[in-house]
């Protein structure tokens, strides 16, 4: 496990090859540095569930019964965590990362997964220019048979009082058992984020569609507005808030606004929900910017 630091005039940004991780994103924006990301404890452990952000590959969330049909054959997949029952979030964000090129203000590094069903390289970039704070991720597929794979990023925001959040959608599917999706259907008023709204104050736990890949946070009393933006622009997002019940030390303080390139359970879909089939040899990549810059309250 290896830290990595880099920073640009207004970002610094620690980085862990525990998981492929951004552990710390910070901005100054004139008055001091402030988290961008949800901030870790202090110390030396660099569990990715206790990070800013961690990347989602071959694929991001779960799939119902850990099992799926594709090209005629069926593939069943591991749980990977002792508390869920499901292979969650892919095998990067568990992996050992190896740092691949260093400079002040970027970094590279890869991860190589060779699984009964997936077999895969996967690589990110991640770069401080100004205010923006750029990561690309990308994966190929290194096994026999085509496969569908599909990329996002799992990042944790700070979470006040006024925090608001805008993110166009059209659709969003409805929870049920098992932290699983259940139905596609209209975005209730309290989900809708068309327009900056706040934060709900309680359990949420939903996949988004019809986005258009760019979303923006807003912290009034942090005087602070992050842009975040998708290329290609990604059409789906996952939003979480948790609650006591879930884990006892939540305090209300982050939630995670997670931008993918594919709906939860893709595979159990008939249009595979967004998930891109690559043969072998064949790659996709997505980028993620994070710009920040001083606001004078909610937009």
């Amino acid at each position: 496990m290896v830290d990595v630091a880099i920073a640009g005039d207004r970002l610094r940004c620690v980085l862990s090859t525990q998981g492929g991780t951004i552990w710390r994103l910070e901005a100054d924006l004139g008055d001091g540095w402030q988290s961008l990301l949800r901030p870790p404890a202090e110390g030396s452990d660099r569990d990715p569930l206790r990070a800013g952000c961690f990347p989602l590959v071959p694929f991001g969330n779960r799939v119902e019964g850990n099992r799926f049909l594709f090209d005629g054959r069926e593939h069943i997949l591991a749980p990977n965590i002792p508390w869920d029952q499901h292979y969650l979030h892919g095998d990067g964000w568990l992996g050992e990362w190896t740092v691949d090129e260093r400079w002040a203000a970027r970094a590279s590094m890869s991860f190589e997964f060779r699984g009964q069903s997936y077999r895969y390289r996967a690589a990110q970039r991640f770069e401080c220019d100004g205010a923006e704070f750029r990561a690309t991720l990308n994966v190929t597929n290194y096994g026999p048979q085509p496969m569908p794979f599909g990329l996002g990023w799992h990042p944790y925001f700070p979470l006040t009082p006024a925090t608001t959040l805008a993110a166009p959608a059209t659709a969003y599917w409805t929870e049920k058992a098992g932290w699983l999706p259940d139905a596609r259907t209209m975005i209730p008023e309290a989900l809708e984020f068309n327009q900056s709204k706040n934060l709900p104050r309680r359990w949420v736990n939903n996949g988004f569609e019809g986005w258009n890949g760019v979303a923006s946070i807003v912290w009034p009393e942090r005087q602070i507005r992050l842009r975040v933006e998708t290329a290609p622009k990604l059409s789906r997002y996952f939003l979480f808030v948790s609650d006591t019940t879930f884990d006892p030390d939540y305090r209300e303080d982050f939630f995670c606004f997670e931008p993918m390139s594919h709906s939860a359970n893709g595979h159990n879909l008939p249009d595979l929900g967004g998930l891109t089939m690559l043969a072998p040899g064949q790659g996709m990549e997505v980028s993620m910017a994070l710009s920040c810059r001083v606001t004078g309250g909610a937009e």
